[in-house]
């Protein structure tokens, strides 16, 4: 046994590894959306007029068809909301800007330390202590504190008197 564990099940499998992997893998011999229509298009086509298909057995394909689209969709859906919880996790920890709206309605510029990604109706936030921002509404991203910009009106000093 050696001495380093390695897992094929890295979140959300970005490891250089699983990369080459899906690089490298054949094309699949699954039956796609695409070719389960030319299937049954060519089946209508051939059928013997003289004993057309039942109606069970054409309603029976064209349920499965549908079943079979909502599940390409739905595994589409999910991946791509894997990949973007994947990637917004990267935010945790990490220091953003954002503008808000105060309640005389000025703008006010706020700042803070991520401390978690939440995801709301499709829509990811970044939880800042108790305040949820759109990931839409980040203005910069930085791994320190952002300092605030100087008020001093430039680097000239007052004289004492």
């Amino acid at each position: 046994m050696s001495g380093s564990v390695s897992s094929g099940l890295v979140w959300p499998d970005y490891h250089k590894n699983n990369v080459q992997k899906a690089a490298n893998r054949e094309p699949s011999d699954t039956l796609g959306k695409d070719q389960f229509l030319s299937i049954l298009v060519a089946q209508l086509r051939n059928q013997d007029p003289m004993q057309p298909m039942q109606d069970k057995e054409f309603i029976a394909q064209m349920a499965q068809f549908t079943s079979v689209e909502q599940l390409m969709n739905m595994n589409t859906a999910l991946t791509q909301m894997r990949n973007s919880i994947g990637s917004a996790s990267s935010l945790i920890g990490k220091w953003v800007q954002w503008n808000e709206y105060d309640e005389a309605g000025a703008i006010q510029s706020l700042s803070g330390q991520v401390e978690s990604i939440v995801s709301k109706d499709g829509i990811l936030y970044s939880r800042i202590g108790d305040k949820e921002v759109a990931l839409d509404y980040l203005l910069s991203i930085s791994e320190s504190e952002p300092q605030p910009p100087s008020t001093d009106g430039g680097s000239e000093e007052e004289a004492t008197p």
